[in-house]
């Protein structure tokens, strides 16, 4: 596997938190843009087992969380570094965390949910076999806005 996962720890949680910003549109994903996200994220007790810092050697490039509501899905959340985004590493990053999930996760899918208007992350996605289930519109960064709900089925 050409990226290593690390049980995230404050310090990396702080420095993407506050230090990861992304050009427009993409600043709805900066940490800061959601008082609810950000104090989450925060928050060593609230981020658990599910959160983890993804290195490419000694540089942090991303993080990965993976949180399972159930015995048949496992849901993801992710971010890459900003000033690695849009430069055709994310097939990669996204399949790295898959087989990382497959290997600690028991699971039928993958689930995750991403912005309607983040067209780059959604062909990623779609590259890697995840599937449209659905739109939805959800509160958040002070507005509402339309998401899309995909999966990946394992196996």
């Amino acid at each position: 596997m050409p990226y290593q996962f690390r049980k995230m720890t404050q310090y990396e949680a702080e420095e993407i938190a506050y230090q990861w910003k992304y050009p427009e549109p993409y600043s709805f994903y900066d940490m800061t843009a959601d008082p609810e996200d950000l104090e989450e994220f925060l928050d060593s007790k609230e981020r658990g087992e599910s959160y983890f810092s993804v290195y490419d050697g000694q540089e942090l490039i991303g993080f990965w969380c993976a949180t399972q509501p159930d015995q048949t899905a496992v849901e993801i959340g992710l971010g890459m570094k900003p000033e690695i985004t849009g430069k055709g590493k994310g097939i990669e990053f996204i399949k790295a965390g898959i087989a990382f999930t497959e290997m600690s996760c028991k699971s039928e899918k993958i689930v995750l949910s991403v912005a309607a208007f983040n067209k780059r992350a959604i062909r990623v996605y779609q590259q890697a076999g995840f599937k449209t289930l659905h739109y939805f519109n959800q509160d958040t960064n002070g507005s509402t806005y339309s998401f899309v709900k995909m999966e990946l089925l394992l196996k």
